[in-house]
Parts: structure tokens; sequence; C-alpha cells
């Protein structure tokens, strides 16, 4: 459906990737993976029509429907929710404008009324409002806010409405840039659903590795200064990429080892002046032999390590009857929790039901209308925000100096040592942190929690933000942890690997599940999390399991 020739791009000197040939198909599912910088987003733009490609040309039928997701685009907050995602079918909702123009006209003209009554009959078009609110239903917005002007909604609960505006004009090709940003669990495996049921071709750029399990057909590989396709989803590339780079770098060496002996051998024959011309002759031509030189993977791993000073006492946290509103809104109704040494709580559920709120209160960062939050003996906190402006105040502060506050006693080339294991080089230490990307300002707040040695990590969504290699890597440092992990998260897969105890936030109060997660998803039957209603509008059952 869409063929890529010799595909390129560059900025300046620098080299994103370059003869790229590849045919995407209807059918099939493309997930989009490489290290932060290496032109994902670049690639997904390209497709969409919104940037160049610098060398070759990508081939697309002229009369394809386009749905796209951007994490930079907003529309009119002023339009109602229903009617922004309406507009991602451009024929329908073209109709409906028309129609609805027609409809106040004095004097309308009756043979455009039928034209037009004819379009929305033959593209679905009176459907389209019920189809519209069945995906934003999906993708957890509220009934109450479809009709709602779109400013009245947070911003992700914006980028969810572009999600279904993408989703809903019956594409042929949907190319999506982190759709699930913002989503929380229940709304992913919504997605999920939509895209393993959607026939044309997918194109999504996405750091969710349990989600990328789910959809992909195929992993587009963005590294080696190209693009290389690989059959099946993410596990199955990560198994055929280590396999694939060994096998070349082994024929690499086998070559380079026949040359050398190659040449030691017409070496000993040089001696004898009745073979040296031969052998001079042999010579120069392995010399002019080129060994394919493997392009090293732009691929970075940062160096997460998390120590505790000393262990607390054997009760961390106790939460007793917590209750917290904003305004009419009340996101936490007598909330209690116990968490001792060790655990590792990960705490799930939809969107809006108080689990940041939670985690900001037991920090200490908001105060609770009633209750309290109690810290166990010799414990101490570290805690990582989802919204990484809380801790961060100084926004000219450099990086240097912003870690070199939670250590002065050390030496610059120790906090410049930290620094670098965290991926900044030397020049990007002196960058000022309200310049930081989402990214690079996750990593630092991971440096101070490795500086700072806690024995209890609180961490919101510590997977915003970070691409696969460097979720991978916290994965693999919080596993070694000793202390006590208590964590909120909707990357399904970084909660598999670490938790031991679930705790559900619903409606209804806490669900606290005493086990893993693959465990409490074999109790709870499906991946829905106490959805209360699906998009179909049944009821779903829920976990209560209890401690």
């Amino acid at each position: 459906m869409i063929t890529l020739t010799n595909l390129g791009k560059t900025f300046g000197p620098q080299v994103l990737f370059e003869k790229v040939n590849l045919q995407l198909n209807a059918g099939s599912r493309y997930g989009v993976v490489g290290a932060n910088g290496s032109g994902k987003s670049t690639f997904l733009r390209m497709l969409m029509g919104e940037e160049s490609p610098s060398l070759g040309e990508i081939g697309m039928p002229k009369a394809a429907r386009i749905g796209m997701l951007r994490q930079d685009r907003f529309l009119d907050d002023h339009r109602r929710v229903i009617d922004v995602a309406m507009m991602g079918d451009e024929i329908v909702w073209a109709a409906l404008e028309e129609q609805d123009a027609l409809g106040r006209s004095d004097d309308p003209d009756p043979h455009r009324i039928g034209e037009v009554d004819e379009i929305l009959l033959a593209h679905d078009g009176y459907g389209l409002e019920a189809r519209a609110a069945q995906v934003l239903v999906g993708l957890g917005i509220q009934e109450s806010s479809l009709y709602q002007p779109l400013g009245t909604l947070s911003g992700g609960y914006k980028l969810r409405v572009l999600l279904a505006q993408a989703l809903i004009g019956r594409p042929d090709a949907l190319f999506l840039d982190e759709p699930t940003n913002h989503l929380d669990i229940v709304s992913i495996r919504w997605l999920e659903k939509f895209l393993l049921a959607f026939r044309g071709c997918a194109v999504i750029v996405s750091h969710d590795h349990r989600f990328l399990n789910e959809v992909a057909t195929h992993i587009l590989d963005v590294d080696y200064g190209t693009i290389i396709p690989y059959r099946g989803n993410y596990d199955t590339f990560l198994a055929n990429k280590d396999e694939t780079r060994e096998r070349k770098e082994a024929e690499v060496e086998r070559v380079e080892r026949a040359i050398a002996e190659k040449k030691a051998s017409l070496e000993r024959f040089k001696a004898k002046a009745t073979k040296a011309r031969q052998a001079n002759s042999r010579l120069k031509q392995i010399e002019r032999v080129e060994i394919e030189r493997l392009q090293p993977s732009s691929r970075r791993y940062p160096k997460f390590s998390f120590t505790q000073a000393r262990p607390s006492g054997k009760d961390v946290l106790d939460v007793r009857n917590l209750t917290k509103s904003f305004g009419d809104k009340q996101v936490l109704s007598g909330v209690s929790l116990t968490v001792r040494r060790a655990e590792r709580v990960a705490i799930i559920g939809a969107n809006g039901l108080g689990k940041s709120t939670l985690l900001k209160i037991c920090a200490g960062h908001l105060t609770a209308d009633r209750g309290e939050a109690v810290w166990g003996h010799e414990t101490r906190v570290g805690y990582f925000a989802q919204d990484h402006r809380e801790i961060m105040r100084a926004p000219t502060q450099s990086v240097l100096d912003y870690l070199w506050g939670f250590c002065p006693d050390e030496t610059t080339n120790h906090v410049r040592g930290v620094l670098g294991r965290m991926l900044f080089s030397r020049e990007e230490v002196d960058k000022q942190i309200g310049h930081l990307s989402g990214g690079e300002a996750a990593r630092l707040v991971f440096a101070q929690l490795m500086i700072e040695k806690p024995n209890v990590l609180l961490l919101d969504e510590p997977t915003n933000h970070l691409d696969l290699e460097s979720i991978e890597a916290l994965v693999e440092a919080l596993a070694a942890y000793e202390g006590t992990l208590v964590f909120v998260s909707h990357d399904r897969w970084f909660v598999s690997r670490l938790a031991n105890r679930i705790v559900e936030v619903t409606q209804r109060g806490l669900n606290d599940f005493p086990g893993g997660y693959d465990a409490y998803l074999e109790r709870s039957g499906d991946d829905h999390l106490s959805f209360e209603s699906g998009p179909s509008g049944k009821k779903k059952r829920s976990v209560v399991s209890r401690t």
C-alpha cells in the first residue's frame, strides 16, 4: 500500500537514516522503535506528508484516507468534544456542515440537499455521531463531557479526543505518534482491541513494550543509519536483532581473520625470489578487498543504580482514612493502606481516580482534607513526580548545579560521572534544566535519587518520556533495588516485571491483590481493570480480592 524507495533524511551533516526501501501493507501494524533522536517521529511526519524526505520518495495511493495522531496538535477549544472527534471523518463532516448550512439558508437548493443526503447515506454519515461517542467512551472520555467544549478537558484528555479523531474516519492508513501517552491501562487495552480489528495499514511510534507486543505484526528499527524491518512483535524483534548483529559481527571477524592469515602466508613467500612478484601482486589484490564495516548502534542505555543508605523499619507507610477533593470533585474518600519493607506496590486504575494525588500526599507535596499518611521508623523517601516541574524549582539552574546541590561535599568529577551514567555529555551538563526534554528531565531526577540513596521510592509514571532502552535499564535497576517501591504506572510490562502487590484504585475504593500483575490478570479475567462500562455499555466485573 505504501512504498518507500531509497528514502533518506538528513539535517545538515547529520544523517538520520538513508537507503530505506520498504513496502508497508494493509492488514499489517508496524511498530517504529529506536533511540531518542534517531528519527522515529521525523519518519512518521514524512509518511503524513508534513515533512519532505531529503532523498528518495514515498508512494501512496491518491485516494487513501489517512488518520493521524500528533502529540503537538490541538484544535479550537471552543468546539464540542464530540464535534472534534467527528471531524476525523472529513467527507462526512463536510457533508454535515453543508447540510446544516443548507438548513439555515432562506433559499436552499433542493437538488443540492438531495446530493448531500446521498453522500451521508453512502458514508454512514447519520451514524457518525454514535461511532464517535463509542470511540470517545472507549478511550475514557466521560459521556457527560461529550457535548462540552474541548477546553474543559485537561491536556491528556484532549489528546484522547485527537486519538479518537484519528480512529473514527475509517482510514486506510493510521499514523500514530505515542498513542498510549496519557492513556490509563483500561484505555490502552481498548485501543489494542481496536487496532487488532483494524484492516488498514498502521504505523505506530511507541515506547510501550507490552503494547508493541500486543499489536505489532512488524517492527521498523531506526538504527545503524537506516530503517530495518523485522517480522513479529517487539520481543521477537529483540531476539532477531541480536542474532542478526552477532551473525554479521562473526562474518566480519571471519573475513578479517582469513585475510590476515593470507597476508601472513604471502609475506613468507616474498622471501623467495622466484615467488616475490607473484606474492606482491596477490598482496595488492587482498589490500583492495573492502570489508563491510558495521555501523555503530544509536541506542544508548543509562546506567541506573539505586541503593539505600540504610534499611527502614519493618512498617514503612500507614495511610489512614485519606480524603481529598478539588473543588466539587472528590478524588479520594477514606483511603487506607499499609506498606511494609521491601514490598513492590503497583498502584493502577483508570485516570482521574486519585492515584497521583495519593502519591503526592504521601510525598508531602499535597495536603489531605482528612486523614493522614504516616511514615515508619528510619524511612528515607525518594519521590519521582509525574510533572517534573514540581521538584525542579529553578529552571535557569544548570544540570550540573542542580545535581550538585544534593551532594555539595562531592567533587565535580563525581557529579559529572553520575550525569554521564545518565547520558549527559560534557556539554549537556551546562544546559539549563528549564530547557531539558521530558526524557532528559526524567533521567536527571533519577540521578538525584541515585545520590540521595532513599530506602523508599515513590514513583509516579516513571516511564513517561523514557525510550525503550531507558525503560529496560530502569526495570533492571529497580529489580535489584533492596528498598521499598511504591509506584503508579500505566505501563503493563513495567508493572509485570516489578510488582509483587497490586493496588487497584476504583470508584468504590481500593482492590488490594497480594501478588504480581500476571496473577492479577488471571484472577480478573481480562486487562480491563474494573472499567465500569466498556464501549458496548456492558458492565465488566472487577477484582475483589483483598488482604
